[in-house]
C-alpha cells in the first residue's frame, strides 16, 4: 500500500504563486507515475501534470507554461510548482501515483489540498 500526503496549498491572490508537495510513504518513483490532478466545483477530475514513461513530463494545455512538475528521488516527494495562478486554478488537488505502462488511472490518490485563488 502506498500512502501520498499532500500539502501546500492555501489561499492566494491572482498573479500568485503556490508550491505543494507530495510525500510517498516509500520509494515508489522507478514503479509509479506521479502525477497532480484536481477538481474544482462542479468539474470532473482533471490531470493537470504528470510524469510520463519516457521520462518527461506532461501538462493540461490550462497550465502549460505556468507550472512545473518536479521529483526528488531521494526524499519521496513530488512537488507542483504554480505560478500566475488565475482563479480557474481554484481546486483541491490531488497527489497520484500510476503503475507505469498500466492504463490512464492512478492507482494511489492522496486526500487533496485546496488552493484557491481570489483577491
Amino acid at each position: 500500500q502506498v500512502q501520498l500526503v499532500e500539502s501546500g496549498g492555501g489561499l492566494v491572490q491572482p498573479g500568485g504563486s503556490l508550491r505543494l508537495s507530495c510525500a510517498a510513504s516509500k520509494s515508489i518513483f522507478s514503479s509509479y507515475l506521479m502525477g497532480w490532478y484536481r477538481q474544482a466545483p462542479g468539474k470532473q477530475r482533471e490531470l493537470v501534470a504528470g510524469f510520463t514513461n519516457f521520462g518527461n513530463a506532461n501538462y493540461a494545455d490550462s497550465v502549460r507554461g505556468r507550472f512545473t512538475i518536479s521529483r526528488d528521488n531521494a526524499k519521496n516527494t513530488v512537488d507542483l510548482q504554480m505560478n500566475s495562478l488565475n482563479p480557474e486554478d481554484t481546486a483541491v488537488y490531488y497527489c497520484t501515483a500510476k503503475p507505469r505502462w498500466s492504463g490512464p488511472s492512478p492507482a494511489y490518490w492522496g486526500q487533496g489540498t485546496q488552493v484557491t485563488v481570489s483577491s
